[in-house]
């Protein structure tokens, strides 16, 4: 721990992906829980209306906003402004990245592996850095089936898109930074709303595909592609939060990677059961293997309707298990636990409905499955 934390009692840290989904709900966290301490938040100049907004409701910890790109050079701020960061951050949490997964693969390396590669020089020139906490994701696990663990990265696994491909890459770099940085590496499975009130943020990428999977027999009665065995595992955005907090406060944490994921998920055939059966709605009965349904997804008359069904698909067809025994061992006694997404399905779907239902009466809200074109 730093001489500078010693004495101040108090955090100084630097957020990127700011103001995204989870990127907000980070930030809210930090405040709350550190109020004497000072967070800097990265805003690409095209979010800084949002992130003003959004900051000044804010209790807590002061909060500053910069203007700048994980992309550019220094990050796009003046040479005052990263001096200063360098004088005084303490943590840092890397969340800013291209999380669509049609994304060219250009722009996703740009953002995911070379802004990154700039936020591992910012840290190293960070003087009293404690830990450099990097967002990245389960799915840089690609195309590997069975049992996953948390100290795996590359087994020689093909990726189904740019965003694994390019999330792979860069926690490549920073596993190589860890020689020399406390780095923790945190890997969430797709995230969905929060799990007291539903509620959901402006969706891209997984987050999107998270939402997607746990409410598509809402949106359109489409069979279940393969015989929906596989798991399907998904974690609410408050406990994302809580959990990074608290192993961002633990030493042990240092050097080491976390599955957040649900322990002991659901299958996709029996969330969608489960979601059919409050929605009134039945399930086809037929199966459909999942090279069918992305063939019959294709057909002109649902290609538009289900354009991001189809990249959920192979997500949904996928038997991967997420082994988190490193993050149970972590969070065991400070409460902090991923609820099961029995417990918290009729809030997403309840949210969900009512933000459709908005729309369909014509208030101006933003379709909470309207794809995004956002990083963060």
């Amino acid at each position: 721990m730093s001489e500078t934390r010693k004495k101040a009692g108090a955090g100084t840290y630097f957020v990127t992906g700011y103001p995204g989904f989870i990127g907000k709900r980070l930030v809210e966290h930090i405040a709350r829980e550190d109020p004497k301490g000072h967070i800097y938040a990265l805003v690409q100049p095209k979010a800084l209306k949002e992130a003003q907004k959004h900051a000044a409701r804010l209790k807590g910890a002061t909060v500053e906003l910069l203007t700048g790109d994980v992309v550019d050079m220094h990050l796009g701020l003046s040479g005052e402004e990263y001096q200063r960061l360098c004088e005084r951050v303490t943590d840092i949490f890397h969340l800013a990245a291209v999380a669509q997964l049609g994304v060219p693969k250009d722009t996703a390396w740009r953002v995911n592996v070379d802004g990154t590669r700039n936020m591992l020089e910012l840290a190293r020139d960070c003087e009293h850095l404690a830990r450099f906490n990097h967002f990245s994701t389960c799915y840089v696990s690609g195309d590997r089936l069975g049992v996953i663990a948390e100290d795996e990265l590359d087994r020689g696994q093909g990726f189904r898109n740019p965003y694994e491909e390019t999330k792979f890459q860069a926690e490549r770099l920073v596993t190589r930074a860890g020689a020399t940085l406390p780095i923790t590496i945190i890997r969430p499975s797709s995230v969905v709303g929060d799990s007291r009130t539903g509620e959901i943020d402006k969706f891209e990428g997984p987050y999107y595909l998270g939402i997607l999977l746990v409410t598509s027999p809402l949106v359109v009665p489409l069979p279940l592609p393969g015989n929906g065995v596989a798991p399907l595992n998904v974690v609410p955005v408050d406990f994302v939060v809580e959990a990074v907090w608290r192993l961002s406060k633990d030493p042990r944490a240092v050097g080491r990677t976390f599955h957040l994921v649900d322990p002991n998920p659901m299958s996709a055939r029996r969330v969608y059961e489960l979601i059919a059966e409050k929605a009134n709605k039945k399930l086809p009965r037929f199966n459909l293997s999942a090279r069918a349904a992305d063939v019959m997804l294709r057909l002109p008359l649902l290609e538009k309707l289900a354009r991001p069904q189809r990249a959920a698909i192979s997500y949904v067809n996928h038997l991967a298990i997420y082994n988190c025994h490193n993050t149970l061992e972590l969070l065991d006694g400070t409460g902090v636990r991923c609820p099961p997404l029995s417990s918290y399905l009729d809030q997403l779907v309840a949210y969900v409905r009512e933000q459709y239902r908005k729309r369909r009466e014509g208030s101006e809200v933003e379709d909470p499955l309207d794809q995004g074109t956002a990083t963060g």
